[in-house]
């Protein structure tokens, strides 16, 4: 499966144009969903996506790539699909940028939108918007299913719960059972997923009564939907352990370089401190380095107990950069988000509801824990399902 990298970003009218991609020529019309081109090949389905990621970290970059392989793959199979791809200038927090981008989507009457929402509430103009065009609308990256705007389909997770998966790997490494560092360890196949329900029932009778430890966590726009979603799961869970106390939250913005200047501000102020958990991977990227350089990170790549005297870092999302890192020893574990899932997921999804087939509704991309045990599990090749290209272009009444 060859995958093709996001490609420069580009300043366009208060957005960000990061790609696109298809097979249409210029005198197609990407408004028309579904004309039939005959080019020797057969009949094939024309059709348009806009892809609006909240911003062009590397998080959202790996969906980005996994959207254009998917694409690749129907074009291969009966379809002739254009992407565009585009991020609010700034990130998830310039609402006026998803309108504005949103907006220019349904102007060059796209088939699918599918959106990563900075803000569920400001975005649902632009989402009614879609809706009178008759325009499915699909979101990525969270399961909330709004009362007062039609999504037609759903790519995501629990952030919630995904929270809840890091503050148990957290407690697992410093005592707790599970299959980190210290404490009991129970034994897992390679392919297993260490979700929500698995950690769930292991610790359902836990005694973490001698899990004392000290930590700091970095999260990410202060006030926004996926931050409070994630802190209130991780928060929910170190309940759990009365031993285990949160000394400090700073704002690192889903940004390496602020998760960094949070970690320096961190470390500074607290001489001994456990964990810090990251509630991103770019920000924990940037921990990461904050740490080695004042000689404060706890590097275990051989998931051994941990280190007194050095802090242990925990994050959430993966990608290729950040396996990489937990392969290193440098992030202890991460939470997947399956951002691989969103675009390949994602694609199937918007190209079912243009073709006018059922679509499945909510796909639920279940996060796990990845650590260096299971790593190979998610990158650089991570598991996905087949999709059937052709069978979907034959049943496709986009015409």
């Amino acid at each position: 499966m060859t995958i093709r990298s996001a490609m420069t970003a580009a300043t366009v009218a208060g957005a960000t144009a990061i790609a696109l991609v298809g097979c249409a020529d210029d005198s197609s019309d990407n408004g028309s969903a579904g004309s039939a081109d005959s080019n020797g090949d057969g009949a094939r389905h024309e059709l348009s996506i806009g892809w609006v990621p909240a911003n062009t970290t590397g998080v959202f970059n790996t969906a980005t790539s996994y959207f254009e392989a998917a694409v690749a793959e129907a074009n291969e199979n009966g379809f002739d699909i254009d992407l565009t791809v585009q991020a609010p200038t700034g990130g998830e927090a310039n609402s006026a940028g998803f309108q504005q981008i949103i907006e220019n989507l349904i102007s060059t009457d796209v088939d699918v939108i599918v959106v990563s929402p900075g803000d569920s509430e400001a975005i649902k103009p632009a989402v009614r918007a879609a809706n009178d065009a008759g325009i499915p609308v699909v979101y990525v990256n969270l399961l909330d299913d709004p009362d007062d705007v039609d999504v037609s389909a759903f790519v995501g997770f629990d952030n919630v719960d995904a929270g809840r998966i890091s503050a148990y790997s957290v407690l697992d490494y410093f005592g707790g059972p599970g299959v980190l560092g210290a404490g009991e360890k129970v034994e897992v196949a390679e392919e297993d997923y260490l979700d929500l329900a698995f950690w769930e029932e292991l610790y359902a009778d836990a005694d973490l009564s001698d899990v004392e430890v000290s930590g700091a966590l970095i999260e990410g726009v202060k006030g926004t939907i996926y931050s409070n979603q994630r802190l209130q799961g991780f928060n929910e869970v170190m309940e759990l352990a009365p031993g285990v106390e949160v000394v400090t939250t700073l704002a690192g913005d889903w940004d390496r370089q602020v998760g960094a200047d949070a970690a320096a501000a961190i470390i500074t102020r607290y001489e001994e401190l456990d964990f810090i958990w990251a509630a991103s991977n770019e920000m924990a990227l940037g921990a990461s380095s904050i740490l080695k350089g004042a000689d404060r990170l706890d590097v275990n790549a051989d998931n051994g107990e941990p280190t007194p005297g050095l802090t242990a870092l925990f994050t959430n999302d993966n990608t290729g950069e950040s396996t990489d890192a937990i392969r290193a020893g440098d992030i202890i574990a991460e939470t997947s988000h399956g951002f691989a899932d969103w675009g390949w997921v994602g694609t199937q999804v918007a190209v079912e509801l243009a073709c006018g087939l059922e679509a499945e509704r909510f796909n639920d991309i279940r996060p796990r824990t990845v650590y260096v045990g299971n790593a190979d599990q998610f990158y650089p090749e991570p598991s996905l399902p087949e999709i059937d290209w052709a069978e979907i272009a034959e049943s496709c009444d986009a015409s």
